[in-house]
């Protein structure tokens, strides 16, 4: 049964204005295995798995379920389930204000009347026999993020899913939530159910994947088993390119006795409830604030930015007292800040990316005096070509991008402003590899320009590679600070346990 295959994708064509999102794609996926789908943002993964679930229509190819001797096709993502073929998207598309039951079963029942007693037992016993610790009663919203990534499974599940696509989806997840979905992932491979993994975190891809394969600008690069595939290899398929390793990217250790801090708080808290704090981040230094998800790291910076109300403390900006209690107010001081969620406060998906890009720059001009298009079009176009953006065109709505060419838009519009201060929270959660490179190259180089940064990362070889100095924080506190050749895992690990 383990080598039965369950779905292949033969030469698959999509097209878009200007792009060519996928050309001639193979995909095999076989019954009992954990297949990873990876490539660079715009390698077409996202493409290639809308066109299996009827999200877009292919303009060529053909693709087959089992061993069916016709191929299908699929016009709509509810045909795609009618046919075993399910979806859970990192943004998971339930209700949170109904009830696990009635997420489980919303929309499939036929008659007018529904029985919840049995509704709440058949969710029960779904939720059992997959080892998902929820009730069927408790309201979606109050369950962890990890919980309702395995209630949309289990609903998956119940509709004879024989293919289940997972799309990003421990992005958000700790290490102990990841470890959950991993057991999950597991017992429906042994019940026979072939998975396709999406994922950036390579760690995980050798921890639970058996197949791998690989796109690259809209183009089958290859498929490997697990074992044949080391990492530095997996990168460099993914890139196109022979990848040196990341060490590559260095920040440098300075003295910054007799300089003036660009930003320094004392006693600093908010009302997102951070103990008071200390901070100070010099011209060219790169500082770094660390510890486990929900630590405080994200409040400290949104603190500082006026991003959240500040109930107590001293900023000072450039050496001058600073009254910041709104973004804007910080803007104009000379600070910026990429938010974590960009999906909630940073991309506007309805806006073209030379509108996201400007964005920020008008707010600070006021929206009463406008850019002329032309003058917003130079500028927009300087910093996609610094940062190489992908897209077909400035009008293009940026929403229709990728992940990493969205964070890319952020981040020009911030570097727009001409920012003294930067904070960069999470700038490469869920992008590719060769994305994160630039950044953190980016990162280091506009350190070396005098640009100070605050970069935040939940991925500690990142936090080593990019900052001088860390913050390391515990249950909303900060518990010390590391800097020069005592910046370590070990260190970090020992403060946070210890701090």
């Amino acid at each position: 049964m383990a080598n039965e295959t369950v779905l292949f994708a033969k030469g698959v064509c999509k097209s878009f204005p200007g792009v060519k999102a996928l050309r001639g794609v193979n995909f095999t996926l076989r019954a009992g295995e954990i297949h990873a789908l990876m490539g660079e943002n715009g390698a077409g993964k996202s493409t290639l798995i809308k066109v299996l679930t009827g999200v877009y229509s292919k303009d060529a190819g053909e693709i087959f379920l089992g061993d069916a001797a016709k191929p299908i096709n699929v016009k709509s993502p509810r045909e795609a389930q009618d046919l075993g073929i399910s979806t859970v998207y990192q943004e998971i598309g339930l209700c949170p204000n109904l009830t696990v039951a009635e997420n489980m079963f919303i929309g499939r029942s036929k008659s007018p009347f529904i029985s919840w007693r049995e509704t709440n037992a058949r969710t029960a016993k779904i939720l059992a026999d997959l080892g998902i610790p929820a009730k069927p009663e408790r309201q979606l919203a109050n369950c962890s993020l990890a919980v309702r990534q395995m209630v949309a499974i289990a609903r998956a599940m119940d509709l004879n899913c024989k293919v289940l696509i997972l799309d990003e989806p421990t992005s958000s997840l700790d290490e102990s939530e990841v470890e959950s979905l991993f057991n999950l992932m597991r017992d429906l491979k042994a019940r026979g159910v072939g998975i396709i993994f999406v994922t950036h975190f390579l760690d995980q891809v050798y921890k639970v994947c058996d197949r791998i394969t690989v796109l690259r600008n809209g183009e089958l690069v290859g498929e490997y088993p697990l074992a044949e595939l080391p990492r530095l290899a997996l990168i460099e398929k993914m890139m196109g390119k022979e990848l040196q390793e990341l060490s590559e990217v260095h920040a440098e250790s300075r003295d910054f006795t007799g300089l003036t801090p660009l930003v320094e708080v004392k006693d600093l808290k908010s009302e997102a409830g951070i103990e008071p704090f200390d901070f100070k981040n010099y011209p060219g230094e790169v500082t770094g604030f660390t510890g486990l998800l929900g630590s405080g790291r994200s409040e400290c910076v949104r603190a500082i930015f006026g991003a959240d109300k500040v109930t107590g403390g001293e900023i000072k900006v450039k050496g001058q007292t600073a009254k910041i209690s709104q973004p804007l107010e910080a803007m104009r001081l000379g600070l910026a800040y990429l938010p974590e969620d960009r999906g909630r406060d940073g991309i506007v998906a309805d806006l073209s990316v030379r509108e996201n890009i400007i964005l920020a720059l008008q707010v600070m001009k006021g929206f009463f005096r406008p850019f002329s298009k032309k003058r917003a079009s130079v500028l927009a176009d300087e910093y996609i070509k610094l940062l190489r953006v992908k897209t077909a065109s400035q009008d293009t709505l940026v929403g229709s991008l990728s992940g990493g060419n969205q964070q890319k838009v952020i981040l020009a519009r911030w570097l727009l402003t001409k920012p003294d201060y930067l904070i960069l929270d999470e700038p490469t959660r869920g992008i590719d590899v060769g994305t994160k490179t630039e950044i953190q190259k980016l990162v280091v180089r506009l350190s070396s320009e005098g640009m100070g940064i605050t970069f935040i990362s939940s991925e500690i070889e990142e936090m080593l590679r990019t900052c001088s100095r860390l913050i390391v924080m515990r249950d909303r506190k900060v518990v010390g600070a590391i800097s020069g050749s005592d910046l370590s895992q070990d260190n970090i690990m020992r403060t946070i346990a210890e701090g």
